[in-house]
């Protein structure tokens, strides 16, 4: 078991306190959004092992770990099912604005997404590629504190009522189309046609609507807030288009393959399988590849599905997902309890983000990581919460 040292990516949209809170330390005045834990090569943690003398080696990157020896770190299960890899990526998220509304393929389209692109010969840093692996990547997040987000399309006469209500002349048309077909035509005519509008005439439209939701407020207060960020992008309009979520301590989203998402505020866990492939749709400057979108999105009002974790007797409580690459659940540890065996033939991190827990012998306070082999012997004891991260096989 090796106690992990984890990168803070700096996005713009990362809230400047929530991470240093958790921490316990002093914010920069920096936005500080996600912080990686697993072997993803864009910020691998960091462990320092001793070797079999008891003498400590210098650094190293859990990829490098894991790429020395898969089976002995992940598992014979796992690399025969996914390979000599780490399948997930877990992370403290922190939305301070809110993130690019986007989608996420299946696996079957990310395959052959990512063949053609290679076969075009599409620089993987490219900033128009849109496929940069050929993994899916659903994704689960876990609020540590009341949480915002857009996940899936609402009923498009739940849609129209609500750009009905700004009074904007512009968005009439968007209007009558969702009210005048079947629920999936209607959500992808508009959506096709707000990505497709001028870019000038809809920056007025948008501005326009941001004003009228800044007045209404209450239930148009969102996308007041999301046009302040974003002022002019056609993302403000497709986001009336999807359920507004807000999760309380605990609850969870899980983000499966074509449903269209942004978070807008808070802190959370997030885990994820181990994928860079994003397709955006709006609320953002980067590429957006819209005929690709379109072949992605999945155009079916929805209800986002807040997750509950599920107790068994060992006081863990999982949380429940159609995936194989990750599996999450958490321990809320109570002062003088029996230490729970969490032995697992698969991969762990376990993620402190209250109290003072133990692993094994490792004591651990808020944002603290370790990762724990597969088969390696571990108890969980003390008080606090923490999160297991690991996966299926």
């Amino acid at each position: 078991m090796d106690r992990l040292s984890n990168t803070v990516r700096p996005y713009a949209w990362g809230s400047t306190t929530a991470i240093p809170e958790l921490l316990g330390i002093a914010p920069t005045g920096e936005p500080q959004a996600e912080m990686w834990m697993g072997a993803h090569p864009g910020a691998p943690s960091r462990l320092t092992r001793a070797n079999g003398a008891g003498e400590t080696r210098p650094e190293q990157t859990l990829t490098e770990v894991v790429d020395a020896d898969p089976e002995r770190e992940l598992g014979r299960a796992t690399v025969e099912k996914f390979g000599p890899r780490l399948p997930f990526l877990l992370k403290l998220l922190a939305a301070g604005a809110p993130l690019s509304l986007q989608v996420h393929p299946d696996l079957a389209q990310a395959g052959r997404g990512y063949e053609d692109e290679e076969r075009r010969c599409v620089p993987i840093d490219a900033p128009h590629r849109t496929y940069k692996d050929a993994n899916h990547k659903p994704e689960l997040i876990c609020a540590l504190t009341p949480f915002a987000g857009l996940c899936g399309f609402r009923r498009p006469t739940e849609a129209a009522e609500a750009m009905a209500a700004l009074g904007v002349d512009a968005l009439e048309p968007y209007v009558d189309l969702l009210g005048a077909h079947p629920e999936e035509a209607a959500l992808r005519e508009v959506l096709t046609a707000i990505l497709g509008a001028d870019r000038a005439e809809m920056a007025e439209t948008v501005n326009l609507a941001a004003a009228a939701a800044e007045r209404l407020g209450g239930a148009h207060a969102p996308y007041a807030r999301i046009a302040h960020h974003f002022p002019g992008d056609p993302g403000v309009i497709a986001a009336m288009l999807l359920n507004h979520v807000e999760l309380q301590p605990g609850e969870a989203l899980f983000l499966g393959a074509g449903v269209p998402h942004a978070y807008l505020d808070g802190l959370g866990v997030e885990i994820m399988a181990n994928s860079d492939n994003v397709l955006r749709c709006g609320l953002t400057p980067k590429h957006i590849d819209v005929p690709e979108l379109l072949r992605i999105v999945r155009f079916e009002a929805t209800d986002p599905g807040v997750l509950r974790p599920e107790a068994s007797p060992s006081g863990e409580e999982l949380y429940e997902t159609p995936v194989d690459e990750f599996r999450l659940s958490r321990f809320d540890l109570s002062p003088g309890a029996a230490p729970v065996d969490v032995t697992r033939g698969t991969p762990q991190i376990l993620l402190c983000t209250a109290g003072t827990p133990k692993a094994g012998p490792l004591g651990l306070t808020p944002g603290e990581s370790v990762f724990v082999p597969a088969g390696e012997r571990v108890e969980v004891s003390g008080t606090g919460a923490l999160f297991r991260a690991t996966v299926v096989a």
